[in-house]
């Protein structure tokens, strides 16, 4: 009597069903911990332009005139730059930064303004905590 070596066709699927239910799983997740290590660009390039922008002011007493080339806060671009576009609204006393999501990060958007009050002004509509009065780093809606 010879004994038969390999796998059936029922095994086989169990490995494939398996597979697939991890796969379902691991892959949201994996892209949601991907999105979550992006959303440090506009953090930190908020919180630089913050410093910028004020040690413009301490020059200059106006923040009019700032985020332009040449000066010491320009907005970030090229590489510091990949995932969000940095905006500034500007006035002599007050001034505003915006990042907004681009490329995979659409629908982020991140704000910081002279008093340092930092706010979440837009998510994903899978993400909470659009409006708090932080950056949301975490899907859960915590800051």
């Amino acid at each position: 009597m010879t004994r038969q070596k390999g796998f059936t066709l029922i095994e086989l699927m169990i490995v494939v069903a398996v597979v697939a239910v991890l796969a379902a799983i691991a892959m949201p997740q994996y892209t949601q911990y991907m999105m979550r290590g992006k959303i440090t660009e506009a953090v930190s390039g908020l919180s630089g332009m913050k410093i910028k922008l004020e040690q413009y002011f301490q020059d200059n007493r106006a923040y009019t005139g700032a985020c332009a080339g040449g000066t010491v806060a320009p907005v970030p671009t090229g590489d510091s730059a990949k995932y969000f576009d940095f905006t500034c609204a500007l006035a002599t006393t007050t001034f505003l930064v915006t990042a907004t999501g681009k490329n995979a990060m659409n629908g982020f958007v991140y704000t910081i303004d002279q008093a340092n009050a930092r706010a979440t002004t837009a998510l994903p509509s899978d993400w909470s905590g659009s409006g708090s009065s932080c950056w949301v780093v975490k899907r859960d809606g915590t800051c």
